[in-house]
Order: structure tokens, then sequence, then C-alpha cells
């Protein structure tokens, strides 16, 4: 599994229809457990948004599919 921080600024696509939705700007964790619960994404250039933007997307972690050098890719 990746840290954190290695998902910053990682451009997030659905695969379900090829859309970048964003880029990822923060997650949200579980630090007693351990666990990454979900990814914050900020919607297409507004990467440098602030964390509580309503344009953010919060994407559960189930739904990523695959965490690449540049790329996660989601199915939501």
């Amino acid at each position: 599994m990746s840290r954190g921080i290695d998902f910053k600024q990682k451009e997030v696509i659905n695969i379900n229809d090829g859309k970048i939705l964003g880029f990822v700007i923060d997650v949200q964790a579980d630090f007693e457990k351990g666990e990454i619960h979900s990814i914050i994404v900020a919607k297409t250039g507004k990467i440098f948004n602030s964390i509580n933007s309503k344009n953010n997307v919060t994407i559960p972690w189930n739904s990523i599919k695959k965490i690449g050098e540049d790329v996660i890719l989601v199915d939501v």
C-alpha cells in the first residue's frame, strides 16, 4: 500500500467513462488503525482549491481499482 502523501496531486480517472475527475488533494484515514477510508479529489482545473470546497469529490477506498505512478483509476 502507498503512503497517503504519495496520493497527492495524482490524477483520478473514472474507468466507467474515461473522464478525468481531478487531482487528489487529501486522504481521510484512521491513523489509529492505519487505514485509509477515502481520497478527496479536486475537480479538474481546481488543484489548488481549499480542502473544504464544494467542488471536491470524496471517493471511498473500495472504489479505487488501481493506483499507478501518475494516475489513480476509480469505479464511480
